[in-house]
Order: C-alpha cells, then sequence, then structure tokens
C-alpha cells in the first residue's frame, strides 16, 4: 500500500505542477501538457483511479489541463428548457466536454455508500458473531426424540 500512496503523491505533484506552470506563465502550455501527459501515462501503468474533479479538469484527446478562460471556454447550455449543461471546450485541440449542471446530482464516489469503509460485507462480521464461534443448531436425534416422547406419555398416564 506504501507504493500506491507514493504513487498518488506523485501524480498530485504533477497536477500541481501543471497548475503552477500556467498560473505563472499562460503561455507554457507545452510544459503543463507534458506534466498532464506524464501524469495520465501513470496512473495508467499502475491502475490507478484519480478523482473525478481532476479528471474533469483534464483534456482527453491532448492531455492539456482545462482552465477556463486560459486554455478552455466554458459555455452553459440548456436542453429542452430545463436541463443545463456545462460545456468545456479545449483550445489546443478543439475538444469538448459536457457536464450536467445539476446542483442535486451527488457523483457515486461521494456518496456514503460508495465508501468500503461504511458497507457490510456479507463474508466478513464482526469477531464476536463469527461463524467459528456461533454453537451449531443441534437437532435431537429421532432415536432419542422418540425415547423423550415415549417417556413424557408414560409419565403422564
Amino acid at each position: 500500500m506504501a507504493f500506491h500512496k507514493e504513487a498518488h503523491q506523485r501524480l498530485n505533484y504533477l497536477y500541481q505542477a501543471a497548475h503552477c506552470v500556467l498560473s505563472q506563465n499562460p503561455v507554457n502550455v507545452e510544459l503543463a501538457r507534458f506534466y498532464c501527459f506524464t501524469q495520465k501515462t501513470i496512473a495508467k501503468r499502475l491502475v490507478l483511479r484519480q478523482d473525478p474533479s481532476v479528471k474533469r479538469t483534464l483534456c482527453k484527446k491532448c492531455c492539456s489541463l482545462l482552465i477556463p478562460g486560459v486554455t478552455a471556454t466554458t459555455r452553459q447550455r440548456r436542453k429542452n428548457g430545463r436541463t443545463r449543461f456545462t460545456v468545456m471546450r479545449c483550445l489546443s485541440c478543439g475538444q469538448s466536454k459536457t457536464f450536467l449542471n445539476n446542483p442535486d446530482y451527488c457523483l457515486w464516489a461521494d456518496r456514503p455508500e460508495a465508501q468500503m469503509e461504511q458497507q457490510k460485507q456479507p463474508g466478513l462480521q464482526d469477531p464476536g458473531t463469527s461463524a467459528k464461534n456461533k454453537p451449531k443448531d443441534t437437532k435431537p436425534d429421532k432415536s432419542q426424540s422418540s425415547k423423550a416422547s415415549a417417556a413424557q406419555r408414560a409419565a403422564s398416564t
């Protein structure tokens, strides 16, 4: 697990470096793109999932960091009069991303049932109630139960 922690720290560092490069000089798009491409390559090679907020700010086509007004344009669109969308368009390659703009929407990763710690797994139980500690259901043997019932009948008469 320590290996994955170091990998996530490296991905975080590359993402922050791309932001710093663009905030200092918006002309350095190529250097920021290189950092984002390296980040994406490492995550793919190690099969690591990135946070949706990070993935939303990266262009899938050219690996450019999408910052509104600097490397991307942002527009609000409506469909059918009610549904609102945010459309981000990369200025480097022209690729666009569309996001549902619903204030009530919650990502799956942010929901409580998505967290592994809160889920009760069927195979894992509390140590006090494990299958080894539970007494087995013992059904009386038919010969013993018939003897007991015969004894009860004899005692009642």
